[in-house]
């Protein structure tokens, strides 16, 4: 194993700088975990008496393995970053552990019945886009279910892209929160919760106005009644010829009652054939 020495930062101070006995230069990111694991022997050191103890350790640790960065912890908690870092190697080390065991989890196999990894799925789809691997970065934390979030940065066309998913170690299942996560893993995009809200408006508002209600007229209201004119039928007179009984009695005519027919259709009776 060949032996690296430190030769300084980045330009960027992002990076150290190192160096082997051959001469060949190497650079490592300077990460989260490592500033962990570099503090990692002061877990033991006791603290000053004189600091006031205004975040206890335990809080310390949930925060940071819920995700919170350390300079948030810091302020929050009033307390000096030191103090977070001295506490936070156990905590950045299990958040590193998940990362490890989610990128090992076998999606599916490939055509030649070859497992594929999470990020052998990643890169499959990232690496044809030209993008490279050492600039891809990954965070974990845990969410209060006990569900593990897994956030990747990468570069893309507006500058970094971000994809998410939730890991639940204990079922060894993994599954995308959004859309260029389920890009990634050849998955439906999930579906969005709707959600409801209400509107306020005051009683005088016009949408709350209710408008009186109009009686739809029928369409035989709307032509006036028509009187149906019945007319009477009227006795009409006629004269006959009076018999020779009624000459001697002085009578010259005598009144006929007319017929049904006569008063209802005004259709005059056949004739009577002529008294004898």
């Amino acid at each position: 194993m060949s032996e690296l020495r430190l030769t300084g930062k980045s330009e960027d101070g992002g990076h150290l700088s190192l160096v082997d006995n051959a001469g060949n230069n190497y650079s490592l990111r300077i990460s989260d975990t490592l500033r962990a694991t570099v503090n990692q022997p002061r877990l033991a050191s006791v603290p000053s008496v004189d600091e006031v103890e205004t975040m206890s350790v335990k809080e310390i640790q949930r925060r940071l393995r819920a995700g919170e960065s350390f300079e948030s912890v810091a302020r929050e908690g009033q307390i000096s970053l030191e103090k977070v870092e001295r506490f936070s190697g156990p905590i950045m080390q299990e958040r590193e552990y998940i990362l490890d065991r989610a990128r090992e989890l076998i999606m599916r196999k490939d055509a030649y019945r070859n497992d594929l990894t999470f990020i052998d799925v990643v890169l499959a789809k990232l690496t044809p886009r030209g993008v490279d691997k050492e600039e891809i970065t990954w965070n974990t934390w845990r969410l209060p279910d006990g569900i593990w979030h897994i956030e990747m940065h990468f570069p893309n066309r507006d500058g970094s892209g971000v994809a998410t998913w939730n890991f639940d170690m204990a079922r060894r299942a993994l599954s995308a929160t959004d859309n260029n996560g389920a890009w990634l893993i050849d998955e439906e995009a999930p579906a969005r919760t709707a959600s409801t809200g209400m509107i306020y408006s005051p009683p005088s508002h016009p949408s709350r106005v209710e408008e009186p209600k109009r009686e739809i007229p029928r369409i035989a209201d709307l032509f006036e009644p028509v009187e149906e004119k019945t007319e009477t039928p009227r006795l009409a007179v006629i004269r006959e010829t009076p018999s020779a009984a009624d000459a001697e009695d002085g009578i010259t005519a005598r009144a006929k009652v007319p017929s049904w027919d006569e008063i209802m259709f005004g259709k005059k009776s056949e004739e009577e054939p002529p008294n004898n």
